[in-house]
């Protein structure tokens, strides 16, 4: 397996991650297989305490770390939260694109494997696109998850994945069970889960996911969406009167390149649905439920 590196600098008190991009042909290290980790939207509460100018990775294992190279700040965020993390269960992973001189970039975690002998954490980028509202002032992407706790030397994978998704999701705002709100992206190499999403509050950069690896199930699901919605790209349009009384509604958003499509839809079969948006609605319902 060929392992395209980030430069590192470790949180650690050993060394646990791997920069050699040879593998050791003397050792049977077995099968990979996935792992699943929680995405932290970090930037809700802390800050780096310097500004990470280079490619990086941080893999930070206690409280004391935690201190040393961030700063808690007010949550900047209204409907997220980010509890103290179980350092004796769970490692905080970051990666860090660098110094970049616009917005519009981005780093991002995607999976991660391990076999016997290491774990391998696979990430991707992006660059500005085509016709892309950026701001000309200087940015430093990252993204962080939690892992959990391990020993193994940890390796850092970059990939090409295209970050086009769908979020699908069906709220109740009456509603005050736990699956009053269920909300989950949709890529082409895996599926978040979002948890604890607050009715309307559909920034999902916010919360905190459960990731399971999955392939192709965007490209899937993309061939359902049907052309009435396709053809407002870009726009919202609201089906019916979803929640005006206690009845809740689907939740569709589709992200193609810089197009965000928002689509929301009665549980009721209001006049305004025709037949291709009443079978769309359930096909998301059923996928909803085969995801809880």
């Amino acid at each position: 397996m060929k392992k395209i590196m980030l430069s590192l600098f470790i949180a650690f008190g050993f060394s646990a991650c791997s920069l050699s991009n040879d593998d050791n042909t003397n050792v049977d290290c077995g099968t990979y297989s996935d792992v699943s980790f929680t995405g932290y939207p970090f930037y809700c509460n802390y800050s780096m305490v310097t500004n990470q100018t280079t490619p990086a990775a941080l893999v930070t294992i206690s409280q004391e770390k935690m201190e040393q190279y961030f700063k808690k700040h007010d949550n900047t965020c209204p409907n997220s939260s980010n509890p103290t993390i179980d350092f004796t269960k769970n490692f905080l992973v970051g990666i860090f694109s660098g110094l970049k001189p616009t917005s519009g970039y981005t780093i991002k975690i995607t999976s991660i494997i391990e076999n016997k002998c290491q774990l391998v954490i696979n990430y991707y980028e992006k660059a500005p696109l085509p016709g892309e509202t950026i701001s000309s002032a200087a940015t430093y992407p990252s993204d962080f998850i939690l892992i959990p706790k391990t020993s193994k030397p940890i390796v850092f994978n970059k990939t090409t994945e295209s970050p086009d998704n769908i979020v699908i999701g069906s709220f109740n705002n009456k509603c005050t069970g736990a699956d009053c709100q269920s909300f989950f992206q949709i890529n082409d190499f895996n599926i978040l889960k979002f948890q604890n999403v607050v009715a309307g509050g559909y920034d999902f950069n916010q919360y905190r996911y459960t990731s399971t690896t999955k392939r192709g199930d965007y490209t899937a699901l993309l061939k359902n969406v049907p052309s009435e919605i396709l053809s407002i790209q870009g726009q919202t349009k609201t089906y019916g009167s979803p929640d005006s009384a206690d009845q809740g509604g689907v939740y569709f958003e589709l992200r193609q390149g810089i197009k965000i499509t928002r689509i929301y839809i009665d549980n009721n079969d209001t006049t305004d649905q025709g037949t291709e948006i009443k079978l769309f609605k359930k096909a998301i319902k059923d996928k909803i439920a085969g995801l809880k």
